[in-house]
Parts: C-alpha cells; sequence; structure tokens
C-alpha cells in the first residue's frame, strides 16, 4: 500500500446454503487484512452465527446500522480481528428452524432472494460512495432466478444496476489474468457478439484494469504499460481465413486500433499456445474470445481438487463499471456447504484486490 488510508470493503455473504458465509469468516480472521482495509460483512445475523458456531472460529459479530459505524471505536475492537461488522440484511431466520427457512446445500426462493439483495445493498451502497469496494461471495443463479431476479450472474446485475452498458470481467490467478469478449452465452452466441468495437472496448478495459491491480509495473521495459495479447477465436487464430473471419472482420482491426492509442497489444495469437506464453511471463492478460476459453487454463491452474478439503485460488473483477467489484472464483460449492472444509483462499485474494484497485483507482 502506498498510502495510510484504510477502504472500506463490503462483502457480500452469497447464497446462505452455500460456502460463502463460511469462507468471508475465514478470511475476516486474518489480521493482515485489517491493516488495509475496513471490512464490512453485508447479509444475516443468523447466518453468521450459525457459520461461527459450525467452524468454531474466535470470532464475535458487531452489526452496525451503516458503513460509517463500523469506523467508530467500541471498547477498543475498532477494525480489530476477533471483531466482524456486520450490516444484518435481518431477511433469514434460524436454520431449518425460522422464517424464512434455508438449510445448506439446498437450492431455496428464500435464499436466492436473499442472496440478491445482500448483492443489491452494495452496490447502492458503493454508488453512494458509503464503501470503496465491493467483494462478493457466490450466488447460485437458480436460485436468485427462482426468486424472480432473472440474471445470468452477479456481472450482469452489477452492470444492470449500476446502468453499465460497456463492462468485461476478468480472471486472476498467480501469473495468469484473462479478460473474455464474451461470457455467459452459447458459442453460436458469442460469434455474432465478437465484433471489432466489442473486442477494442475489452482491450482497453484490460489495460486499465491491470493498471488498477498493479501487473502493468510488471513490464519495466514499456515504462510501467502492461502487455496484453489477444487470443483467436478460431483455432490457429483461422490460419489467415481458412478457419472462420472473425480474426479478419473484428479482432485484426481491434488490435491495430488499440495499438494506435498507445496500448501494449499482440494479436491475435493461436488460443493453443496463447495462455502458455502469458503464464511464462511473456504477457500480463490475456483477452479471451469466449467463456470456456478464458476459464479452463484458470481453472486448471487454480483449482487443486482432491479429498475433502480441495483448495481453490484465484478471483475475477468486474471491469468497465463506475465501482470497484472483486469476487471469489468459484461457486457455492452447496457439496461442501456446512462441514467446515473450504478454503478462504480465494476470499482472501478478493478482498487484497478490492484494496489494491481501491488505491489505484485514479490511475492513468
Amino acid at each position: 500500500m502506498a498510502n495510510n488510508k484504510k477502504y472500506i470493503l463490503g462483502i457480500t455473504a452469497g447464497d446462505p446454503a452455500g460456502i460463502g458465509m463460511e469462507v468471508a469468516l475465514k478470511a475476516l480472521n486474518h489480521r493482515e487484512i485489517y491493516e488495509y482495509c475496513v471490512p464490512i460483512l453485508i447479509g444475516d445475523k443468523t447466518v453468521a452465527e450459525d457459520a461461527l458456531e459450525m467452524t468454531d472460529l474466535p470470532l464475535k459479530v458487531r452489526c452496525v446500522g451503516t458503513p460509517e459505524e463500523a469506523l467508530i471505536p467500541l471498547a477498543g475492537n475498532q477494525n480489530e480481528c476477533g471483531t466482524v461488522n456486520l450490516l444484518d440484511m435481518q431477511l433469514l431466520g434460524k436454520r431449518n428452524t425460522g422464517e424464512p427457512s434455508w438449510d445448506y446445500g439446498t437450492i431455496s426462493t428464500a435464499a436466492g432472494e436473499a442472496a440478491f439483495r445482500y448483492v443489491e445493498k452494495a452496490i447502492a451502497l458503493a454508488m453512494e460512495k458509503h464503501i470503496d469496494a465491493i467483494v462478493t461471495a457466490p450466488i447460485n443463479k437458480e436460485a436468485i432466478n427462482m426468486a424472480g431476479h432473472h440474471y445470468a450472474g452477479h456481472t450482469e446485475i452489477l452492470a444492470d444496476l449500476s446502468e453499465t452498458k460497456e463492462y468485461a470481467m476478468i480472471l486472476v490467478c498467480g501469473k495468469l489474468r484473462v479478460i473474455h469478449v464474451t461470457s455467459h452465452v452459447s458459442l453460436k452466441a458469442a460469434a455474432d457478439l465478437i465484433t471489432m468495437p466489442r473486442v477494442l472496448s475489452v482491450i482497453r478495459l484490460a489495460h486499465q484494469g491491470l493498471k488498477q491491480l498493479g501487473f502493468g509495473v510488471l513490464n519495466k521495459k514499456a515504462g510501467g504499460e502492461p502487455r496484453i495479447a489477444v487470443a483467436g477465436f478460431n483455432p490457429h487464430a483461422s490460419e489467415g481465413g481458412l478457419f472462420g473471419d472473425e480474426e479478419e472482420r473484428a479482432i485484426i482491426p481491434a488490435v491495430e486500433e488499440a495499438r494506435a492509442e498507445g496500448i501494449d497489444v499482440t494479436g491475435p495469437l493461436p488460443p493453443d499456445t496463447v495462455f502458455v506464453k502469458a503464464l511464462g511471463g511473456q504477457f500480463d492478460a490475456v483477452v479471451a474470445m469466449y467463456h470456456d476459453q478464458g476459464h479452463i487454463p484458470l481453472k486448471l491452474i487454480g483449482f487443486e481438487l482432491g479429498g475433502q478439503h480441495s483448495r481453490v485460488s484465484g478471483i475475477n473483477c468486474t471491469l468497465g463499471l463506475p465501482i470497484i467489484r472483486t469476487s471469489v472464483d468459484h461457486g457455492t460449492a452447496f457439496d461442501k456447504a456446512g462441514k467446515n472444509c473450504s478454503s478462504e483462499q480465494s476470499m482472501l485474494e478478493a478482498i487484497i484486490a478490492a484494496y489494491t484497485m481501491a488505491e489505484n483507482k485514479n490511475i492513468q
């Protein structure tokens, strides 16, 4: 951190039936994050208390009515590890006994409604500048749709409620960063969505987002400018038009325009080798054309599965919004919920990324 400002982060608890509250509380049990930020959990006290009993963490909950209340000292526990500031939404009763009811590993309208309201509240607080960034735990898409909120996921909720038209999701895992031109659509639809303006917009978002995340400094020879690679859509980046025209009609013109604007960008490169080159340090990020093209390499290096205590690292951030949002890069893991076997690593990384981006928000 370059200064002593502590950024207020709103951490949404995610679907109560999943592992969101568990990993959030486990992350908030790490003393080092309190040196840089004031974390405020947005969720239900009933769910937090259940998770604390399940995990046996040495934490106590302090309910606050506003983010600003978290800054007020209370018995020496102002922003210290051991006390979790909670904005209690009071949407759910106790597990399996209260109304509305909820339970671990169970998709329900009540849980979906609560998860949506947590995110909605966080967005409003960020838009009104009561918090500096949002960190989100996972939601269940089926549950929020059951509750009447018809979105494909977090990204679409954030874009809609913040009235953002041009946005993109960047995934970060270790040395690999990937940003997507298209996301939650079919491959057939993705081909139609790959246009020159959209690819150019994502390259620009990647350039600015990488600077906010601090990755541009890796490229000392270019004066701290991020190095961006653009993947082709087709095998071998279409081999000069043999396997498709997306490169010729959209990707190449976008890369050329971005270069003319001074962005350090290369491509389109064959998708089967570009991620290896980025992982090897040749690029700071890769612009992927569709969801699985970018997600597969990230999850291959970020997910360690095997046994009860699997480990997941990596985060994602939504770029282009008027607010900062980072998130864990895993789902609700209903099969692990309520069992105290989930790692907080991804949540910790998302928290660190959130206050890093808050610090670098105005960088050009």
